[in-house]
């Protein structure tokens, strides 16, 4: 198993860039594909970006590309997402989220472990 905090979040304004990181007790964590996901207040949550076990796929929504990068390394059990150019339609709670395969996947129901989640706030 493994479980997945998210220490980060905050308040940024429009423009500006934030760095979520997710820390991830437990074994192998070189063998779980990653992703992150959020839901924004009154709406449905939705995928951001994964990445595969050996950081060698990535994948985003696209309404991120070229303004987010994720990022993991397996020697220290983390995860990042870099957020840059942020826009007030990125606010939402963040969450990091593990898969216990090595292959990404970009709907949720294919990752078994969630952290408790995480608040990105983007003032206009």
């Amino acid at each position: 198993q493994l479980h997945p905090v998210e220490p980060g979040g905050g308040l940024v304004q429009a423009g500006g860039s934030l760095s979520l990181s997710c820390a991830a007790s437990g074994r192998a964590f070189g063998t779980y594909a990653m992703g992150w996901f959020r839901q924004a207040p009154g709406k449905e949550g939705e995928f951001v970006a994964a990445m595969s076990s050996r950081a060698s796929n990535t994948y985003y929504t696209d309404s991120v590309k070229g303004r987010f990068t994720i990022s993991r390394d397996n020697a220290k059990n983390l995860m990042y997402l870099q957020m840059n150019s942020l826009m007030p339609e990125d606010t939402a709670v963040y969450y990091c989220a593990a898969r216990d395969s090595a292959g990404l996947r970009y709907n949720a129901v294919d990752y078994a472990y969630w952290g408790q989640g995480t608040q990105v706030t983007v003032s206009s």
